[in-house]
């Protein structure tokens, strides 16, 4: 019997990042549906199983930042419906958890026993200076749930930490929480050579890694809004976000060592994540590689032909077909087995 088809569900939140897949899916015929979270709603009785042969999680944490943050909590009800459903869902209800926490992310390579900035975990700007004894200043605070850079705020000095911890929560200066009322106080790393590392997998296994050499400006680092390679040259705009920011951050490829692979690879795989990034960068007190990012939601390099030697998103959509297939023939060998009872 022939395996009957069904389009891959594409669930997402900023429409800008996802062009170049959409375009790759295009320009080969591939049937997906577009699932758009900033209008999508769905019934406990619906059944998705009969909608999709996958769906694609690809919901953001910054989501926050672009007034859609109502959107998070409930994309971890409609990947938990899905999943019960039978439907397979790349970068599931568990990775999607585990990039929604980096308080769990930390804990997670503790375990692992790979290294990590220290941080302590508040919830309460009141907290934040109790929370810097036994770290190294400069520190940052963070929300626990973030994306993109958003909420990230650097203090040189305890006096400074304080005041803002005293400030009421509406206050420009004021310590920012997020959703979960969580914050992460952590250790501030200097990069050595001004530059960090991302590092994506797909399904599970290394893909590729660049350099993004950073200004200190900004701890918005997003692969996709990079558009300037380290010699000067522009990046074809037509592969960059629309809206990307022009942030004088430059990118270049880079092999890391066998053992930050490794590393990278554990993370992921301990993490439930398919497809995604892990930033590193070396501090340069002292030399120690510390990683300090999981990052689900993988927005691939902009232009990668230009900057990496070639096009992920053609290797991503190699990967969804063969996963919506699959997924497919498991449904239907299932059916048939239950049938045969």
């Amino acid at each position: 019997m022939p395996t009957k088809t069904l389009p891959i569900g594409i669930y997402y939140e900023q429409p800008n990042w996802f062009k170049p897949l959409f375009a790759e899916l295009d320009k080969r015929g591939v049937d997906y549906v577009k699932i758009d979270a900033v209008t999508h709603m769905y019934s406990p009785a619906d059944h998705p199983e009969e909608k999709y042969s996958l769906v694609f999680n690809r919901m953001s944490p910054s989501a926050w930042n672009r007034d859609h943050g109502d959107q998070i909590f409930y994309t971890a009800g409609y990947l938990e419906h899905l999943e019960t459903r039978g439907v397979r869902v790349l970068n599931g209800l568990a990775a999607f958890r585990a990039e929604l926490s980096k308080a769990g992310q930390l804990s997670l390579m503790e375990e692992l026993g790979i290294a990590y900035p220290k941080a302590r975990v508040i919830h309460r700007a009141s907290q934040a200076p109790a929370a810097t004894e036994g770290l190294r200043f400069p520190v940052v605070v963070k929300p626990n749930i973030g994306g993109s850079g958003a909420g990230v705020k650097r203090f040189d000095h305890i006096s400074q930490l304080e005041a803002a911890a005293a400030q009421p929560a509406d206050h420009p200066d004021a310590l920012a929480f997020g959703l979960d009322s969580t914050a992460l106080v952590q250790e501030f790393i200097p990069a050595r050579d001004a530059h960090i590392v991302r590092v994506e997998v797909l399904n599970g296994k290394f893909l590729y890694a660049i350099k993004v050499h950073i200004t200190g400006e900004t701890f918005d680092l997003c692969p996709a809004d990079i558009c300037r390679t380290t010699t000067g040259v522009d990046l074809d705009r037509g592969a960059c976000a629309i809206d990307a920011p022009k942030s004088g951050i430059t990118v270049e490829a880079y092999t890391p060592p066998a053992e930050v692979i490794e590393d990278v690879e554990r993370i992921m795989f301990a993490s439930q994540i398919d497809i995604g990034g892990v930033e590193y960068l070396t501090d340069d007190r002292d030399g120690q590689r510390y990683y300090y990012d999981t990052n689900a939601l993988s927005n691939f390099v902009a232009d990668g032909k230009n900057v990496i030697g070639f096009d992920p998103f053609e290797k991503l959509v190699d990967w969804l077909e063969a996963e919506a297939t699959s997924a497919l023939q498991e449904r239907q060998e299932i059916a048939t087995g239950m049938a045969a009872v």
